[in-house]
């Protein structure tokens, strides 16, 4: 009595094809975010790298740059006064930990409007001096 084999060699190069698609396809849909990771500074320079600009949020109205304390209401004119001779238009941003989230997003939004073009947010957990 004769057996009834399958034929696979029609499978095989069904696969074969859904293998070279695959190949073809995934190095075009591979997505990601650009990141920028910090430079290292030395310990001369206080941990610090010199040039950056570093914004944080003490309270709901009082903002410092660099250490120098800012009203949320001249922010937008000293941010674009600082940023008018800049080649980098970087901002560092720092908050303390009880300020809501909106108020973030608002100082963040007054720094987009200055022309600042990359913002980073520092995380770290600042309480309140």
């Amino acid at each position: 009595m004769a057996k009834a084999e399958p034929n696979v060699v029609p499978l095989c190069d069904v696969l074969l094809v859904l293998l070279i698609i695959f190949m073809v396809i995934t190095p075009l849909v591979q997505k990601g975010i650009d990141v920028k990771l910090p430079e290292t500074s030395d310990a001369s320079s206080g941990g610090q790298p010199t040039g950056l600009i570093v914004m944080t949020l003490k309270a709901v109205d009082v903002v410092d740059i660099n250490g120098t304390p800012t009203e949320i209401r001249g922010l937008l004119e000293e941010l674009r006064r600082v940023y008018s001779t800049r080649q980098d238009k970087t901002i560092f941003i720092r908050a303390y930990a009880n300020l809501s989230f909106a108020s973030v997003m608002e100082v963040i939004d007054i720094a987009r409007g200055a022309g600042v073009e990359t913002l980073a947010l520092v995380p770290e957990y600042i309480i309140e001096e």
